[in-house]
């Protein structure tokens, strides 16, 4: 009882922060409790703010940021017609220093799905795999 309790508080506290291309400024996105089994909820709440309801690159957030969000329809098509799913996974485990790859802004979702649910340490994996999946899922072909 006590460790739920704890887990949902630190849902709770959780948050993004996004650099903008005024570096004084920064933006926080609230990082609300998802299903890990919900790949398209977790876009939604976590991706969407930058890279838009459609995946495109063109959030709410996006005009405000330094570098332009990816468009992640296009990893297919830029990735000579097959979905790079391991580099997905890794950018969102790890983060990407290229700009070619997604912004260095771009949070580290590893650590963030990690401190959702210190209990079950496989959700953080199953996150980032059910986010993956729902990534490839809106490729254009």
């Amino acid at each position: 009882m006590i460790r739920s309790l704890l887990a949902t508080a630190t849902i709770g506290i959780l948050a993004v922060t996004v650099t903008l291309a005024d570096q004084s400024k920064k933006v926080v996105i609230p990082a609300s409790p998802t299903s890990a089994n919900n790949g398209q909820q977790m876009y939604t709440s976590y991706c969407a703010p930058c890279h838009g309801t459609d995946g495109k690159g063109r959030g709410p957030v996006a005009p405000a940021m330094k570098t332009q969000p990816t468009d992640l329809t296009q990893l297919m098509r830029n990735n000579h017609g097959k979905y790079p799913d391991t580099h997905v996974v890794a950018v969102l485990e790890f983060g990407s220093e290229l700009s070619a790859h997604g912004s260095p802004n771009m949070p580290v979702w590893e650590r963030i799905f990690g401190n959702m649910n210190r209990t079950h340490l496989q959700e953080k994996q199953l996150r980032i795999s059910n986010l993956a999946h729902y990534l490839e899922s809106i490729q254009e072909r």
